[in-house]
């Protein structure tokens, strides 16, 4: 059976999502706890809707799982209660506490954490004002020394919205394409003074969300105008000017799905993307 779970995680003490030998990740720590309460004669292995980087946080990440329901009993024990709500109990008594998970549920038929996704949303928060930097806040929000023009990165963002090549503003893989669906770009000042980005795409490729953020910057210091950004973009090749901001500003919040009689159809879809 195939099992979805939700989760959320503190990424400042890992060295991202994806599992390296020697180091602390959030998807080694995650199918260590799963291996180690279920019991199966192979390590778990999970699907992830979107690799994070080294530092950037999730409160929305999801994976799945494929599980044989024997090994997923062995997660019972004495308990009389719902084996997948004993099962998130487990895991919290075996996983960090800077990792979480949720829920967890049996998949819809079809449902592919990765490719089933419509989208991913994201949010880059900054404190540009001193005055109100919050030390308790220090590992989700990138001080900067300049006030930023909200208006003018407003104007910068909705100017690269659409399906368009990102090659810009991606570190470049071999074979993967930059072409993605920007569903939404823009920034607002909350009411602790903070500038929030919000960055909603079909998919994000490496580093993509982080370079997008740091070339507003300019926009919003006043160094370079708002259209500036859609020019480097155009350009399709990286600008030494675009920063790739720090990692810890960053968060996934929200991973969106189609309904369940369209997933299949969605990740049949996005796996032919990908492999054009």
């Amino acid at each position: 059976m195939r099992l979805r779970l939700d989760l959320a995680y503190d990424g400042t003490d890992f060295h991202g999502w994806a599992a390296q030998p020697g180091l602390r990740t959030v998807e080694g720590e995650l199918t260590a706890g799963l291996t180690r309460i279920m019991r199966p004669p192979e390590p778990v292995r999970v699907t992830v809707a979107g690799r994070t980087d080294a530092g950037v946080h999730a409160l929305g990440q999801v994976v799945h799982l494929d599980v044989d329901p024997s090994d997923l009993e062995r997660v019972r024990g004495h308990s009389d209660r719902p084996l997948l709500s004993t099962l998130v109990t487990r895991l919290r008594g075996v996983l960090p506490g800077d990792v979480v998970v949720h829920s967890a549920v049996e998949a819809p038929e079809g449902f592919d954490a990765r490719f089933s996704a419509t989208s991913r949303r994201y949010r880059y928060v900054v404190c540009d004002d001193p005055t109100r930097l919050d030390p308790l806040r220090r590992r989700e929000v990138v001080p900067l020394r300049t006030p930023l023009d909200v208006a003018a990165m407003n104007a910068a963002s909705t100017r690269l919205l659409g399906l368009r090549n990102f090659a810009a503003f991606c570190k470049k893989r071999e074979g993967a394409s930059t072409t993605r669906t920007l569903l939404r770009y823009d920034w607002q000042r909350r009411e602790d003074g903070m500038l929030e980005a919000t960055v909603l795409a079909d998919a994000f490729c490496h580093s993509m969300v982080r370079a997008l953020i740091g070339a507003l910057v300019p926009v919003g210091t006043g160094e370079e105008g708002p259209l500036w950004p859609e020019q480097v973009l155009t350009h399709g090749v990286r600008d030494p000017r675009v920063k790739v901001m720090p990692a810890h500003g960053l968060t996934l919040v929200e991973v969106a799905y189609p309904p369940a009689s369209q997933l299949a159809e969605r990740a049949h879809q996005a796996r032919a993307r990908r492999e054009e």
